[in-house]
């Protein structure tokens, strides 16, 4: 298995990671067990770290879209390696990183966090097409 089909299995274990801290942190302002085995009519409002936590899994099915498509079609089309697993690298640490820190409600670095994932795609894409430089 190469490294960026490997980190974008992680990035997906990751998003369950996310879906599982998400629905954890809020099952007690929504109504427990009791409002996770009815029909759930509503939502149920969130606030504080649950709030964070679903607004961060949000964002992550926002990106990981879009990243999963570029490393497969890099996988298809053999341009594995380089800038590819560069930008795999970049997304999956990077988006590790963002779930504590938007969780934790840590101010002024979530926002560069999430900014080097979109340059780890940006990366995985110039690799897709063969425009990174030398070495990558």
């Amino acid at each position: 298995m190469t490294e960026d089909i490997r980190l974008l299995a992680f990035s997906a274990a990751l998003g369950f990671v996310h879906i599982v801290a998400a629905s954890a942190a809020g099952l007690g302002q929504r109504g427990g067990l009791a409002w996770a085995a009815g029909n759930r009519e509503s939502e149920g409002e969130v606030t504080g770290a649950a709030a964070r936590l679903q607004r961060a899994s949000k964002n992550f099915f926002e990106t990981f879209p879009l990243f999963a498509a570029l490393v497969l079609a890099a996988a298809v089309s053999g341009r594995q390696g380089g800038a590819v697993a560069w930008g795999a690298q970049l997304y999956f640490w990077a988006r590790l990183l963002y779930l504590p820190i938007y969780g934790f409600g840590i101010p002024w670095i979530r926002t560069p966090v999430w900014g080097v994932a979109i340059v780890g795609i940006g990366f995985v894409f110039a690799g897709l097409f063969g425009w990174a430089g030398p070495g990558l």
